[in-house]
């Protein structure tokens, strides 16, 4: 019951007659069902007909499965399925004949009918295609992000076979209104969930290049994608850091799946390479534009705002942000990192950063606005710019500042 089983359990319960959400750690359930949510997606009020559970017996009776596990990579970059394949090995455990699992978690082609479906049928004995049905729909939640909604965007289904795919439209039509789109096979669907996540990656990628290039000829990135936005078929655009669960991770998938098969990509793993050098890149700029401005790097203040992944959301998920952290604290120094979406003592524990409060943030050197939540852009635009020493650098990742509100003497640097 994550950034995608959640939204889309409260969606289907409005629906359909009973739905279980389903999650492994029982605390998780307990909040949930006391219609508290640590991400924000729901409050109060638990629909009657939607129960979150941590027993697997309880979902006994359902007749649709829907997987949303996540489906991250591990320290060499490659696929980690375990999650998957533990989920398949629950269903295992309580499906029944004539039952329909459909598969929402992002994976290369062929991981649903060569992996899921004959790990079903190995540990419930019950046959694939005959017994038990599969189907597939990619998930397109953006967390932080109100408009572009499971209700609003078109949402690909794909199913083994025609019967299954009727069933699968009637678990999904009355939800999305944006309507659905029939991939020609549950594989096509695998594949155009991955392309979804490697085009943005590559354009990203092209607009971080770009950036550097023109860095170096004092050439304002956002300047140039302005001009060039007034052609008519001009791509949209910007450069900044990557991570998350999706961008960052998804083209290993392909990468991996490509390799197996004798073919070893360039471009996608150029863009890869690429997007993740971007924190090593943000943090030398940020020392070198401190040295030459004649500030000492050993205990100069440094604020850094904002440390998850994107925009007015609480995932850390493969955040670039707290890597820029700990670089600048390495040369000795004094970063105030500040986020209001998370909580200290979790980014302690994952990262060894200790959060500060806003009323911190003052004398700066400099600051680096990585991630501009709401609460910078809005709440505190103008008060941000005070925090500045005279003569301090602010750094604007992602151009989403107006740089004529800095003071005569500070400097304004973006990618």
């Amino acid at each position: 019951m994550g950034y995608v089983g959640l939204p889309l359990a409260l969606s289907l319960a409005k629906f359909h007659p009973r739905v279980f959400g389903y999650d492994l750690d029982s605390k998780r359930v307990s909040e949930l069902n006391s219609g508290f949510d640590r991400n924000d997606n729901i409050c109060n009020v638990v629909p009657s007909n939607l129960s979150f559970t941590a027993e697997l017996v309880t979902i006994k009776e359902a007749t649709t499965y829907i997987i949303t596990v996540p489906t991250p990579i591990d320290e060499k970059r490659l696929p980690d399925l375990n999650p998957l394949r533990q989920a398949c090995r629950d269903i295992a455990q309580v499906i029944s004949k004539g039952d329909l699992v459909i598969v929402e978690s992002t994976v290369y082609p062929g991981v649903t009918e060569d992996i899921c479906g004959p790990l079903i049928q190995e540990e419930s004995g019950l046959k694939q295609g005959k017994e038990f049905f599969l189907g597939y729909s990619p998930e397109r939640i953006n967390p932080g992000d109100d408009k572009n909604t499971l209700e609003t965007v078109i949402k690909v289904v794909a199913a083994q076979d025609d019967k299954t795919l009727n069933r699968v439209k009637q678990i999904y039509e009355p939800v999305v209104k944006a309507g659905l789109f029939v991939a020609s096979s549950i594989q096509t669907a695998e594949a155009a969930k991955i392309v979804e996540n490697i085009q943005r990656d590559l354009n990203v990628a092209l607009m971080n290049e770009l950036a550097i290039i023109f860095d170096k000829m004092k050439i304002r990135t956002a300047d140039v994608l302005e001009a060039a936005g007034t052609k008519w078929n001009f791509q949209k655009f910007t450069p900044g850091l990557v991570g998350g669960h999706c961008i960052g991770v998804d083209p290993y998938y392909l990468i991996s799946k490509a390799e197996s098969l004798g073919y070893y990509p360039e471009l996608i793993r150029a863009a890869r390479r690429l997007n993740n050098s971007l924190a090593d890149y943000v943090s030398q700029k940020t020392l070198d534009l401190l040295a030459g401005s004649g500030v000492s790097i050993v205990d100069s203040r440094i604020g850094v705002l904002g440390l998850t992944f994107k925009e007015n959301v609480s995932d850390l998920r493969n955040s670039q942000s707290p890597m820029i952290v700990n670089e600048l604290k390495k040369y000795g120094a004094k970063v105030l990192a500040h986020d209001p979406y998370i909580s200290d003592q979790g980014l302690l524990e994952t990262h060894g950063i200790e959060l500060t409060d806003w009323q911190d943030q003052k004398d700066l050197d400099a600051v680096l606005v990585l991630v501009p939540h709401d609460f910078y852009l809005k709440e505190k635009r103008l008060a941000l710019f005070k925090t500045l020493k005279a003569g301090g650098i602010f750094i604007d990742v992602k151009s989403a500042f107006d740089r004529t509100l800095l003071g005569g003497n500070q400097q304004y640097w973006s990618l």
